[in-house]
Parts: C-alpha cells; structure tokens; sequence
C-alpha cells in the first residue's frame, strides 16, 4: 500500500496511543527526489528551446514544474569544479567558507555536529538515500542512512580518449566500445546502474512509512562521454552544429591556467579537460565532442525516464517535491573551450528544474539564484528551521510569486582558483577579472549572450566598469575571497 495511504491511519494510532507527535508529523511530509547531473550546460534542455537534444524526460518535468533560466554555481578553488559544488551543496556554506572545510578533518567535525544537508533532513525525519557520484571528502556512507554504488569524480579516462578525434585520420576511440570501460567498467552503464539503485530505493522507501530524502548523482554527461550507439547515432557529427562563439584558440589560454607547455607526444600541460580535443580547435573535433555529449545526456534522460515511472508506480508522485540540476556547465566548443574552468555563461549557468505539490505547471523564472539553494529549499519543505551556517536561501518565495527581486539581487559573484580568475554579473553585465594579467573583459548577456562582443575597451563603459569592480570588491569581502584584487588593479580601485 503507498505511503500516502497509510498516513492517516497512523497519524490516528499515534493520538490515540498517546505517541510523540514528531514521528506521526514526519510521515506527513513530502518525499524530496533530487536528481543531479555532472557537466551539464542550461543549454542541453529540448524544452528551452535547445532543439538539438533529445530529452523528452527532463522535457516533462520542465512542463510539470518550475524552471529556473539563470541558475548558476559560483565557480571552484581547483581544475575540478565539481568538488566545490558538492562541497557547498552538502555543507550548505558559500565557496570559500567552503574550501576552509574541503578536508576529512573538517568535514567529520560537521558531520559530528549533525551539520551536513543529510543529516539535517534525517533529523527532520526522513529516510536518506544516496547513490552515484560524490566527490566530497568525507564517504557519503558517513552521512546519509543508505548509500551505494558511491562513484568517483569521474569513470576512468584513457589515453586514447584524449586529444581526438583528428580529422582525416581514424578515431582511436569509441563511446560505446566496452573495451575503454568508463562508464562501462563493471559491465553495465553507470547511468544504468543509478537508476536501478533509484528503482530499488524508492521500492524500498514505499514500504516505509517515513518520508524519503533521496540523492541521485549521474557521473553523466561528465567525460568520458559513453553512450550505447543507438544514442550516438541519433546524432549524425556532419549533423551537428559548431556554437557561433566557436573559436579554434582561446585568446587567454594561457593567462587563466588552461594551457601552458606542449610535451613531445604533442598534448599539453594543462587542466585536463582541455586536453579532450586537439588543438587548435577543428570544427569537425568540437562536432563529434558535442555528437557525444548530447548522446550521454539523451541516455541519461532515458534513466531519468525509468526513476519517474518508478516513482508513478510506488504511488508517490503527488507527493515528492522533484529537483534536477548539475553541478556546474560545461563549454564543448565554446570559445575554443572544451572544460568548465572558464567564467562564461555556457560553464556557470545549469539547468534547474522543480516539480511538486503545490508548484506550477510549465512557469519559468528569470531571478538570479544559486544551484545549490537546493539544500535550503528543502529544508524548508522539511519544516528545518534554516541553521545559520547554512548561507543558501530557499526557493519557494520565488516559486510562489514570479516577480518577487531574487535574494541575491540582481548580482552574481564568481570565482576560479585563489588567483586566476574572478566575475561580477549586475543585471545584464558581467565582469570579467584575469589577475595575473591585469585583464578585464565586459559582456552585455541580454545583447549578447554568447559573450562574443567584449566591451572593456570602450571609453563610454568606463563608468560601468568601475561600478560593477566595486560590486565585485565587495562581494569578495563577504565571501572572504582571499585574493587581493586591490593591488592588482590599483586605477580601479581607486576610484
């Protein structure tokens, strides 16, 4: 019998006997479904507009819920951004109150006072379940009731996945031969496996008469992009289309930490996603590295297909609150980008989907908000008083009046590494800061949102551009960035 119908008959046996009323009170809320992707850009959503990729599944939620258009991560302290996203995810604390806590040691203290995301809502009285990728440093065992199948940062890479394909010479490697592993060590997809853990949980939870807290982390479409062939031929490479920002060399490679020194063997030094298509970039390489993004990501709409249905079936839907994001973007031919580690919209900005009683059908929302106030939101839904280290804000205010100002404002703090890089958004610009060069570059997304036309040489945006550095030293100062932006743009911030 689902869950939903054994409620009020335990709420009655729980007055009558006499029981605490906290346990009759937690059976009475929403389960809270969060489903997570890795390195998937806001533009990968059939039902945005985005008519490239087939995703039917993830079209359906956005049809049945509220969908957020600038949701984004604030960046990362290291090559693997992912990392940071989770970190804050699951501490609830902004980036580098974040990095202070990024170590075994600090993160068992917060687990000992009961400080991590799943173990507020199992005081709360939920069940919690994780399964998938996890890339925090403490094991996800640790903090959540249930957890399986807990995966690495990424499936293994090998050397024949790197700098390819090259046009005119036969491809070294496959997505769907079995042979390279990735997601196909262990004999079946890891997106596969996933859903199977989410069928499993959630015929588990529909047999407990608590309400569920439940963790779904796809590795997809993180490399090594991997799809059976029947997803990679759904796009033909000839087929699919170079992004108009397409560039064959980024023009500040090497100012932002990406490129540095070319090795005999002809890869580079580098972060290593950047290593993924050779360089410069070919129009036919950025073609197949997309051909097998979309295919990852309509193989995992598939999965997410099976986890809906499943929650269907169980009886349950009408009463889960259902969230889907991704840690961070991704570039994949932009601007001569294959990697996340960049300040553009096509590697900050997610998807954000929400579903759930009382949310509305087929609305969207244009505030500024931040992917991981998922962790605040469902506090609220849990009924958690919102502890005061945890700096995310909840959502429902915003689900609730579509006009509501966001609780950021209308500005938006970014940053990559404690020296490289950092950006301001306020209103339609952004800011974009390259310290180790005394580099700016200004972009108006509303006119421009590719970010191609950089406007920081225009005498006439000088004014603009001193402003939004002030906005920006000051959002530094209450994140407690650590780099000195002062002493390296001393004409800006003097004035």
């Amino acid at each position: 019998m689902p869950k939903k119908f054994l409620r009020p008959y335990l709420i009655l046996i729980s007055l009558i006997l006499g029981v605490s009323t906290s346990y009759s009170l937690a059976v009475d809320k929403p389960n809270i479904l969060f489903i997570f992707a890795d390195d998937q850009s806001y533009e990968t959503i059939n039902a945005h507009g985005y008519d490239e990729v087939s995703t039917p599944h993830l079209d359906t939620l956005s049809e049945s819920g509220v969908s957020f258009y600038n949701a984004y991560n604030m960046g990362g302290w290291n090559g693997a951004i992912c990392v940071a996203s989770r970190t804050m995810m699951q501490t609830g604390r902004f980036i580098w109150r974040a990095y202070e806590v990024d170590d075994k040691t600090s993160l068992r203290k917060l687990k000992k006072k009961g400080e991590t995301w799943p173990q507020l809502m199992q005081a709360a009285g939920y069940e919690t379940y994780m399964s998938g990728k996890w890339h925090v440093k403490i094991p996800s065992k640790e903090i959540y009731q249930n957890a399986v199948h807990e995966r690495p940062g990424m499936p293994n890479q090998t050397p024949e996945g790197y700098v390819r394909p090259i046009e005119g010479q036969p491809d070294k490697w496959s997505p769907y031969d079995k042979s390279f592993e990735g997601f196909w060590k262990g004999g079946k997809h890891w997106s596969e496996v996933l859903a199977d853990d989410a069928e499993e949980f959630l015929d588990d939870a529909s047999r407990d008469e608590k309400p569920f807290f439940m963790f779904l982390a796809f590795n997809a479409p993180h490399d090594p992009r991997q799809a059976p062939k029947r997803f990679v031929d759904m796009y033909p490479q000839e087929e699919v289309k170079v992004p108009v920002n397409y560039m064959p060399s980024y023009p500040y490679k090497y100012e932002i930490g990406l490129y540095r020194t070319q090795k005999e063997d002809g890869s580079w030094a580098m972060q290593r996603d950047e290593n993924l298509a050779p360089h410069p970039r070919s129009e036919y390489s950025v073609r197949v590295n997309r051909q097998e993004y979309f295919a990852i990501i309509s193989h995992m709409d598939e999965q997410i297909g099976r986890i809906l249905a499943k929650l269907k079936e169980i009886g349950e839907m009408d009463n889960t609150y259902i969230f889907f994001t991704a840690d961070h973007g991704l570039s994949v031919g932009h601007h001569g980008l294959i990697g996340k580690q960049n300040m553009y919209e096509h590697s900050l900005k997610v998807p954000f989907l929400v579903v759930g009683p009382d949310i509305p059908k087929g609305e969207s929302r244009d505030q500024f908000i931040h992917l991981q106030d998922v962790m605040a939101t469902s506090l609220e839904i849990a009924g958690v008083n919102k502890p005061e280290y945890v700096e995310f804000s909840s959502l429902l205010p915003l689900i609730g009046d579509a006009k509501r100002e966001s609780h950021l404002g209308n500005s938006m703090y970014y940053a990559y590494q404690t020296k490289l890089q950092r950006a301001i958004r306020v209103g339609d610009y952004k800011l974009i800061v390259y310290p180790p060069v005394q580099t700016i570059r200004l972009f108006n997304i509303a006119e421009d949102p590719n970010e191609m036309r950089d406007l920081a040489g225009l005498p006439s945006e000088w004014s603009r551009i001193q402003s939004m550095f002030k906005e920006l030293l000051k959002q530094q100062e209450q994140m407690e960035d650590p780099l000195d932006l002062k002493s390296v743009f001393p004409d800006l911030a003097s004035h």
